[in-house]
């Protein structure tokens, strides 16, 4: 069965929504074929100083919306989930006006680029996060949970007072994560669905798409599609396909050409997981 995707989400930029007493979204204006409707920046808090969850990209634009809508409350924290350009540029920028710390898993790897928007090499977290890290701010505790997979320094963070994530590229609605090695790693990835899958979230807030509100049902539907296509990999190696390439064209035979590469990408991240399987057995 198909991933039932929710690609409702409707495109309004530089106004803040309000999704919840403690939480606001402001999408930048950086839709694309892996962005959707653009990144979702939260903005987290409920009193005079806010939490900011991946600014975004550092488009001027953008930061004056971001500006607008921070108002005049203090930011206490500027958070990244993850160093791709869509995430994390526009930190330096707000860093430097709001004169907040920057909080993230550590900088970009040092192995290659990535498939969707890039790596974000000039990004390094003032202060370095690690798994079960406690955040407080006004009216907000977030709890940092590490889930590699889609990057090896993915970070989401639970809002403890609604039990709510912040789960940035590692699951969203609209689509599937891309997993592109060597900083992509389908076994940390698969894992990390499985971490979230043990967890008690009553609602995900990924950084593109709308929020997931039912996070446990689809999380099962997510594991049962990576197994499936994992079985689809294996399938097409016993059918003598030996590329990345080749197996991709196999399995997204009517893909748009724009999302070739990431394709590939998705399907190498798999054969390597097939290799590392089928060496620990």
């Amino acid at each position: 069965m198909a991933l039932a995707f929710d690609r409702s989400l409707q495109a309004v930029y530089g106004v803040a929504t309000p999704l919840s007493p403690r939480v606001a979204r402001l999408l930048a204006p950086n839709p694309g074929p892996y962005t959707f409707r653009g990144t979702g920046v939260h903005l987290v808090g409920a009193g005079d100083s806010v939490a900011v969850i991946d600014p975004g990209p550092a488009l001027p634009d953008h930061l004056e919306a971001l500006k607008r809508a921070i108002g005049a409350r203090r930011v206490s924290h500027i958070l990244v989930t993850h160093t791709h350009r869509d995430h994390s540029p526009a930190a330096a920028a707000l860093k430097a006006w709001s004169g907040a710390p920057t909080y993230g898993a550590g900088p970009h790897g040092p192995d290659g680029g990535a498939v969707e928007e890039g790596a974000d090499r000039a990004f390094a977290p003032d202060v370095t996060l690690r798994d079960g890290d406690i955040l407080t701010g006004e009216g907000f505790t977030l709890d940092c949970v590490f889930t590699p997979g889609h990057t090896a320094n993915h970070m989401c963070f639970a809002l403890r007072q609604e039990r709510a994530l912040f789960c940035g590229d590692h699951v969203m609605g609209w689509s599937t994560s891309v997993i592109a090695p060597p900083d992509g790693h389908m076994g940390d990835y698969l894992a990390s669905l499985e971490r979230l899958r043990a967890r008690d979230d009553v609602i995900f807030y990924p950084a593109h798409g709308s929020p997931i509100t039912d996070p446990q049902a689809w999380l099962d539907a997510l594991l049962a599609h990576r197994r499936r296509r994992q079985a689809q990999v294996a399938a097409a190696l016993a059918a003598g396909l030996t590329t990345a390439d080749a197996i991709a064209a196999r399995l997204y035979p009517d893909l748009d050409p724009t999302l070739r590469g990431a394709a590939a990408a998705q399907v190498q991240a798999h054969l390597e997981y097939l290799v590392a399987v089928r060496s620990a057995s």
